[in-house]
């Protein structure tokens, strides 16, 4: 019998108490919901955010940070199955990075090299890099407290996936309040918040979904 076999019969006769679908949605929703309230509280939505949603700029950084938060929940809804297949979610989101990367390419041809470091640097880099973990709180608890209805193959890997679904999470509601809109920003210091809350989630699962 192969290890994958014998990981789903385990998996099959262990007590579920809740679909693993069903919890992960619940997650989720719970998560976002959370989040949101509390950008809401605190810092609230960009005071601009009419004039400037339709500037290139900004719908990209809102569309690419929506778009990495479902491919990662997408991701988090199949890692923690025995055995499930990976390949198509983790080729979503190498699409996203040279999605993202095409972008910073157009960004430089557009803007002056005197004005790159402007645009990389912002005037929020410190309170993005806090902010987008602060967001990311509430779904990854929730994503890694669902994710124990479940058994992954690799508990690590699971972890890493709710981490970088809550944060992508996180990134696409901060996108709504965020002033600085530049690629560069957004590669430079939305991936690095997301990169911490990754990592934090990769050895958050190694502890919590062991089974």
């Amino acid at each position: 019998m192969k290890t994958t076999d014998l990981i789903s019969l385990m998996a099959a006769d262990a007590p579920v108490r809740m679909r693993l679908g069903r919890a992960l949605a619940l997650a989720l929703v719970a998560g976002v919901v959370v989040s949101a309230v509390v950008l809401l509280v605190s810092v609230g939505l960009r005071h601009n955010l009419v004039s400037v949603f339709e500037t290139a700029r900004v719908l990209f950084k809102v569309c690419f940070t929506l778009a990495l938060a479902v491919s990662a929940a997408a991701l988090v809804f199949r890692v923690g199955r025995p055995g499930a297949p990976l390949g198509r979610r983790l080729l979503l989101l190498a699409g996203l990075v040279a999605v993202l990367l095409a972008a910073i390419g157009t960004e430089l041809m557009v803007v002056p090299p005197a004005h790159w470091m402007a645009s990389l640097e912002g005037a929020n880099a410190a309170f993005c890099v806090f902010f987008i973990p602060v967001l990311s709180l509430a779904p990854l608890g929730a994503l890694l407290y669902a994710l124990r209805e479940g058994a992954p193959d690799s508990p690590g890997l699971a972890g890493a996936a709710a981490g970088l679904a809550a944060s992508a999470i996180g990134a696409a509601l901060y996108a709504w309040h965020c002033p600085d809109d530049s690629p560069l920003f957004v590669a430079t210091w939305y991936m690095l918040g997301i990169a911490i809350v990754t990592t934090a989630g990769f050895f958050a699962g190694r502890r919590l979904l062991r089974w």
